[in-house]
């Protein structure tokens, strides 16, 4: 009689075992670093708000208002001459967590501010719920 050869239950449970406390050490290292990747990403984003804002200060003389935001990088408010855009190649993305940054101009700290308020989308917070700040 031939006789099958395979994996007892315990070495399955074994191996399930090993898997789990792995994936228990590498998830979280892998989640702490998306929301790092998803704040580096915002930074980087502000920064080419700003880029623009530059150019847009350049042709036109002042900064976009608040009212006309960062909309203003993208197409040409009404009343403002020398408009040279579009200052950004791309749409006025969301932020990483899918809120809309907020544009203040003038501001309480500088010509203009751009905010993301991460990843709860309100004001204040801590860890992965702390503001994105142009001015800081």
């Amino acid at each position: 009689m031939r006789r099958q050869r395979g994996f007892t239950l315990i070495e399955l449970l074994v191996v399930l075992a090993i898997l789990a406390m792995l994936a228990a050490i590498v998830v979280p290292r892998v989640f702490r670093n998306l929301e790092k990747a998803k704040v580096n990403t915002a930074k980087t984003q502000i920064a080419a708000f700003e880029s623009a804002i530059s150019a847009y200060r350049l042709d036109v003389g002042s900064f976009p208002t608040t009212d006309q935001g960062l909309q203003a990088l993208r197409t040409q408010p009404g009343g403002v001459e020398n408009w040279d855009g579009p200052y950004l190649p791309k749409d006025i993305p969301a932020d990483p967590w899918g809120h809309p940054y907020v544009y203040r101009c003038p501001s309480e700290h500088g010509d203009y501010e751009i905010i993301s308020y991460g990843a709860d989308g309100r004001e204040g917070g801590d860890g992965v719920n702390k503001d994105i700040l142009s001015w800081k």
